[in-house]
């Protein structure tokens, strides 16, 4: 099984950025590129994920899977989002059981999202 994590790396999270400062999302960015990254997860950085009052953000996907787009996080949640990342790609169809979800996966969900049906885009 296989998972994409998106992070939007230009979030500012309704943040000032300081002159030559980095914004929250680039920040989270290194964090989550400097880190171990979970087996079947690929780090994809990106310029937004539009939920920019929710800031920062991330969303989850994988091929045949619900995806998810989680808001609210920091650098300091990148053990939990790894974690969350690891549960998605070891699932079949995207919906890893409540229980097991890191509280940031359960408590700061922004959006599910329904898989794509390969049916439906080849017509």
């Amino acid at each position: 099984m296989a998972a994409t994590l998106c992070v939007c790396a230009t979030c500012k999270a309704d943040q000032i950025v300081p002159e030559g400062g980095q914004p929250l999302g680039a920040q989270l960015r290194d964090a989550l590129l400097a880190a171990e990254c979970p087996q079947g997860v690929t780090i994809k950085p990106v310029d937004c994920l539009s939920a920019c009052a929710q800031g920062c953000a991330v969303a989850l996907q994988g091929r045949g899977k619900w995806g998810y787009v989680y808001g609210r996080l920091t650098p300091a949640d990148v053990p939990d989002i790894l974690a969350g990342a690891a549960a998605y790609a070891a699932s079949t169809d995207g919906i890893v059981p409540w229980r097991e979800r890191p509280v940031i996966f359960r408590k700061q969900s922004l959006a599910r999202i329904p898989p794509l049906d390969p049916i439906a885009v080849e017509q």
